[in-house]
């Protein structure tokens, strides 16, 4: 029992923290109120270290909504981590993460942010290694290595923001419309946001991450980690939308958009198809952000986290089912055998294609209606739509292959819905899904907004959202056909289902060769001239001088008639001079 306990205190005291961050959050949006807080660490002369706190209804918010999924997530790890007898330390390691979140949502200075970004990217390493194997390994190393890009872009970014006297970004955001060094900040910035959330081309760490215990998979994939970076981009949004940044980040997460939509209807591991749904919603609230539209963005982030949760945690229900087992193709049936757990799943779902009145809805469909209103190309216009309805898809797809049909198990196995720890959890969430989008909406857009648009284009979402669905049906009721046309045209489908071919290049060929020419720099330049030169030739030096300065001081004969006789030639050629 003192191992669950740490699990019961957690879930207890996050959740009371949770609904007190929410209540204050709406005192905060109702009255237009923020409270920017200055706390002196350390004051030692005329220099005095700062800690800076910004309070405000987005931050409140988010927090609070980070904080109810994470009591969520430690409740229903109580059940599903329960054979693993270090689950006191899985707890710890959850919380550190967490915390972490929780100091970058509420920082406006770039190095306290830079504190909370680091811890969550040393944490994820820690939580995606959990199940120590060489695959946790690997995906590990790519999810570490892939951050460090975004973490030297904010470094790099807080050294150029010196020239300015504060760190506070708050206080420049104005600045940031017409100053050059501001849009270059603002550009380190994005590059960081970019890497966290996983944007091309930098995707590959994301489906990878999925090695990480499930319950991680559904803090990390819905409000922590990947929405760090949309956070971020939120609070720099003036910068996106007063400089070319705006446009290539439009480009850059519709392309990311539409690959992982793509790639999400080729793919067969349940977690793998959910995390590529995480980042088609990701492209989807970085493009709208780039557009100038931060509070839409806000919206779906915070409406996002709560199915996307729900959907995790059903996904965890059914492979412990499964006996560990996460190949769709073997699944089949499960509405009839684990009915709770496959309604809370075809709730998320539904959420997720933005099904009228459940929480996806109100955010994914006023961002369509204001793509729609907007001045926008036919191209973004397409890859807006198209990955709408590629979402719709790859979700009717998952439905048909795992809840209809007979279960295509191997073996006889024994299906039930009596994980009731587990079951709480997700209906807690469910409750979030069905109402959270109405609520939020009522919230954040309190005077009601039409959007007027011609009959036609006000319908495009649904029946985008319908054709998807029949095409996601078809395509998996008729697999056998859909197969061959998938062998006899191989290539092309490799190269849809491996996200482009993005994993290969950050591994095979980003990764190694940079890895490869660091190891030349240390052989030549390290271990090489700079050694024979610097450290080795200064130690030789040193060395020769002492051992000559030991044998001088030897009271030895020979030293003493050797220096007479040269103090005598000394002499001489001075008397002579």
């Amino acid at each position: 029992m003192k191992y669950l306990s740490i699990c019961t205190i957690s879930f207890i005291s996050l959740f009371f923290f949770s609904i007190f961050s929410f209540l204050i959050g709406v005192i905060f949006i109702m009255s237009d109120f923020v409270i920017f807080i200055e706390w002196e660490v350390v004051s030692l002369n005329s220099m005095n270290i700062v800690m800076t706190l910004l309070l405000d209804w987005m931050s409140l918010i988010f927090m609070s909504f980070v904080l109810m999924i994470s009591c969520l997530v430690i409740f229903y790890s109580k059940e599903y981590m329960s054979s693993d007898y270090k689950i006191n330390r899985f707890i710890m390691l959850v919380l550190m993460f967490v915390t972490s979140m929780m100091l970058l949502i509420i920082s406006p200075n770039l190095v306290s942010i830079l504190l909370g970004w680091d811890g969550l990217g040393l944490v994820s390493y820690c939580l995606v290694i959990y199940f120590q194997n060489v695959k946790s390994y690997n995906a590990g190393m790519l999810t570490a290595l892939s951050n460090r890009i975004g973490d030297v872009a904010l470094l790099l970014a807080i050294a150029w923001m010196l020239n300015y006297g504060s760190w506070n970004y708050v206080f420049y955001l104005e600045a940031m419309k017409s100053n050059f060094e501001m849009v270059l900040i603002g550009g380190l910035v994005m590059l960081a946001a970019m890497t966290k959330s996983a944007q091309i081309p930098f995707s590959s760490w994301l489906p990878a991450a999925m090695a990480a215990p499930t319950p991680v998979s559904a803090l990390v994939h819905s409000s922590t980690l990947v929405t760090a970076g949309v956070y971020l981009l939120i609070r720099f949004n003036i910068v996106l939308s007063s400089s070319w940044m705006g446009g290539f980040l439009l480009l850059v997460s519709g392309l990311t958009m539409f690959m992982a939509g793509l790639g999400a209807n080729y793919e067969f591991d349940l977690k793998k198809i959910i995390a590529l749904s995480t980042l088609s919603q990701l492209g989807l609230m970085m493009s709208i952000l780039s557009m100038g539209y931060y509070k839409l963005a806000f919206f779906h982030l915070l409406t996002h986290a709560l199915f996307k949760a729900l959907l995790f945690m059903c996904a965890g229900a059914i492979i412990h089912n499964m006996n560990n087992n996460q190949d769709i193709r073997l699944m089949g049936g499960l509405s009839l055998m684990m009915p709770l757990t496959s309604s809370c799943f075809n709730v998320a779902n539904l959420a997720l294609c933005g099904m009228p009145f459940l929480a996806g809805f109100y955010s994914k469909d006023l961002i369509l209606e204001v793509v729609s209103l907007s001045y926008v190309n036919i191209f973004s216009f397409f890859l807006y739509f198209f990955s709408t309805g590629l979402t719709v898809c790859y979700s009717f797809r998952l439905v048909y292959y795992s809840m209809t049909g007979s279960s295509n198990f191997s073996s006889m196995n024994m299906l039930n819905d009596e994980g009731w720890i587990m079951l709480k959890s997700m209906m807690g969430l469910l409750i979030l899904s069905i109402l959270g989008g109405s609520m939020l909406s009522w919230l954040i857009f309190p005077s009601p907004m039409m959007v007027v648009l011609p009959y036609y284009l006000k319908l495009l979402t649904l029946m985008v959202c319908i054709i998807g669905g029949l095409m996601g049906y078809l395509v998996s009721h008729i697999s056998l056909f859909f197969f061959n046309k998938a062998l006899n045209n191989y290539n092309s489908s490799y190269f849809l289902g491996s996200m482009w071919f993005m994993p290969y290049i950050s591994t095979y060929g980003v990764m190694s060769y940079s890895l490869i020419l660091g190891k030349m720099v240390v052989k030549s330049f390290d271990l090489g001239w700079s050694e024979y030169f610097g450290g080795q030739q200064l130690y030789n030096s040193l060395v020769k001088n002492s051992q000559l300065n030991q044998m001088l001081q030897n009271n030895n004969l020979s030293v003493y008639l050797l220096s007479f006789v040269l103090w005598v030639i000394v002499l001489f050629l001075f008397m002579v001079y």
